[in-house]
């Protein structure tokens, strides 16, 4: 698995290029001989998994290894980026919070996560014991299997809060960032007001000017 030091905490998010619903990072701690169970379990990069057989899968990393889960809900993420300006640092502020939980149950030698920007959005974040492991940013991440079981904990809570949302809202939330989405935002504008989106989903994508500029009465 390349020269990296163990125990190793892989990171990965979910919901980044989602419109509706939160952003969920998940962080998983692996020891070398905790891969076999890895295998075991046919942990790969969450996108590659049908979500029922997902959700399944989740459940068992949650009961077998240590690991966090951070949810930064639609209107805690418009405040965050407002204020930070800046997705990837944003990702890089809630990864490095995962790391820090991870750290406060079990020690570790290095993380490791997909690259996504400068590792300095990681590493700013990181306090007194965060700074004491290496941390790694690859391209392709979720091909460590650490990674890629952290990539499956982020994608079954994101699916989870999305469900809530769709219950919330009354009508199911469209993932991604496509022209469905843009039909059901200006459905939920004109059933529940314009301030429902600020509610449920990510004000920055250009989906927010395109829905509501949009709008119809009927």
């Amino acid at each position: 698995m390349g020269a990296y030091a163990w125990p190793i905490i892989g990171v990965d998010e979910s919901g980044k290029g989602d419109f509706f619903g939160p952003l969920v990072i998940a962080g998983v701690l692996v020891e070398e001989d905790r891969l076999a169970a890895l295998a075991e379990l046919e942990v790969r990069d969450s996108k590659t998994i049908a979500d029922k057989k997902l959700l399944g899968i989740a459940e068992r990393i949650r009961q077998r290894f240590v690991h966090d889960i951070i949810v930064i809900n639609p209107e805690k993420y418009n405040q965050l980026h407002k204020k930070i300006g800046n997705l990837n640092k944003l990702l890089g502020w809630g990864h490095a919070r995962v790391i820090e939980n991870i750290l406060m149950k079990q020690p570790a030698a290095s993380a490791i996560s997909d690259k996504f920007g400068h590792e300095r959005y990681i590493l700013d974040s990181l306090q007194k014991m965060g700074k004491s492991i290496e941390i790694i940013q690859t391209v392709r991440g979720e091909a460590h299997p650490a990674v890629a079981a952290a990539s499956i904990l982020a994608r079954a809570e994101f699916l989870r809060r999305m469900d809530m949302l769709s219950i919330q809202v009354g009508i199911t939330l469209p993932r991604g960032a496509s022209s469905l989405v843009d039909d059901a935002g200006r459905r939920l504008i004109r059933e529940h007001g314009p301030g429902i989106l600020e509610q449920i989903a990510k004000l920055h994508f250009k989906n927010t000017q395109k829905i509501s500029g949009r709008i119809s009465t009927r």
